[in-house]
């Protein structure tokens, strides 16, 4: 069989940053990666990091490969992430290259834990394989942004989703039930950026007003445990029949100042005590770093919007403005001001059936 493709070297890599994306969802906590096996000018195996404790990339190639009947020996292999040398749910990736007698290896980006960056290039080369660092590397560094911050803070990469009306108002009249106002198209926004997120927060005023379940709807997730719910609720005012202690459906963490009594909790709940009135956001930050936790989305509410963005601590932001305007005269207000005073800056802006969705990321953000 001949090759899949003729392309360059950035080409090659192109395509394995395609291939990884066909993990997203499915990988966390482990990166998107891809990989293809390149001989003669042209690509004739191709793999991807499918799913968690599944074949990494580069073993995947190599079985397209066996199953194309293709030879790997001398092959080239553009891998977007630094071969593994580890042992893990899987052996090394290291160990299956050499095993299949893989010539050169082209590598986007550098595996940034410390306790492993180098060691798969540095294998390969003392077995004598050609290594070749930095192709495409802020693209592949982009693609894996949630792990390399993790890798590199030791605490998740912060994004801020909010909704307002046309007035930049989040609620309407607060003596009425909770209006539902964005856009379809919106609403699935938000699911996958919620599918993208290893953990997702709120402050204990938004479960009260709304009653949210933070549950992913609608994009595959595959076969990963769903987001971890976060709930900062210091005096314990959290109404003990609202969905995030009821509902079973995805790890939730209650976040609070004082060792209230939690002996009736359900066992999906967990209380983590951070003795401080005014909890830290950095402190829950540190927190879910140190429980593994990459990424975060702050959902709300206004008041949590504000202790992030005061903090610095938001990385990217997801402003979405409804054309509808809601009732009343109170309610809380947010505008694209709040972000830009932080730091952040708009990427992009873009029409989401009626509504104007914007994002935004901060300059230094890693």
């Amino acid at each position: 069989m001949g090759p899949i493709g003729m392309v360059d070297g950035a080409g090659f890599m192109r395509r394995a940053l395609e291939l990884a994306e066909l993990g997203r969802h499915r990988v966390m906590p482990n990166p998107m990666v891809g990989c293809v096996l390149v001989r003669d000018g042209g690509i004739v195996a191709e793999g991807w990091h499918d799913h968690v404790g599944g074949l990494h990339a580069e073993q995947m190639a190599i079985a397209d490969a066996e199953a194309r009947g293709v030879t790997t020996r001398g092959t080239t292999a553009y891998v977007t992430l630094e071969p593994c040398n580890h042992f893990g749910r899987t052996p090394p990736c290291t160990e299956s290259l050499l095993w299949a007698g893989v010539g050169r290896v082209v590598i986007g980006a550098m595996d940034p834990n410390p306790t492993v960056r180098g060691g798969g290039a540095e294998a390969l080369q003392q077995e004598g394989v050609a290594v070749e660092v930095g192709l495409l590397e802020a693209e592949c560094e982009g693609q894996m942004g949630a792990f390399m911050h993790w890798c590199k803070h030791r605490r998740p990469q912060v994004t801020l989703k909010a909704a307002t009306d046309s007035r930049g108002r989040i609620d309407g009249d607060p003596s009425e039930p909770a209006e539902r106002f964005s856009s379809a198209g919106s609403l699935a926004l938000a699911h996958e950026l919620r599918a993208g997120s290893m953990a997702i927060l709120v402050g204990v005023n938004t479960v009260v007003r709304d009653d949210p379940s933070l549950t992913v709807r609608g994009p595959d997730i595959g076969p990963r445990e769903p987001p971890i719910r976060v709930l900062i609720d210091p005096n314990d005012r959290t109404p003990p029949s609202c969905n995030l202690l009821t509902d079973g459906e995805a790890p939730t963490l209650l976040v609070q100042s004082s060792d209230f009594d939690g002996s009736d909790d359900p066992d999906h709940v967990e209380r983590v005590v951070i003795p401080e009135q005014e909890i830290p956001v950095a402190r829950i930050l540190d927190m879910l770093g140190d429980r593994g936790v990459q990424s975060l989305l702050v959902e709300g509410g206004a008041d949590t919007w504000g202790r992030f963005l005061d903090a610095g601590l938001v990385d990217r932001a997801r402003l979405c403005v409804s054309p509808v305007e809601l009732g009343g005269t109170e309610g809380a207000l947010f505008t694209s001001h709040s972000l830009s005073d932080s730091g952040l800056s708009v990427v992009s802006n873009e029409a989401v059936s009626e509504d104007e969705v914007s994002w935004w990321e901060r300059a230094s953000a890693e």
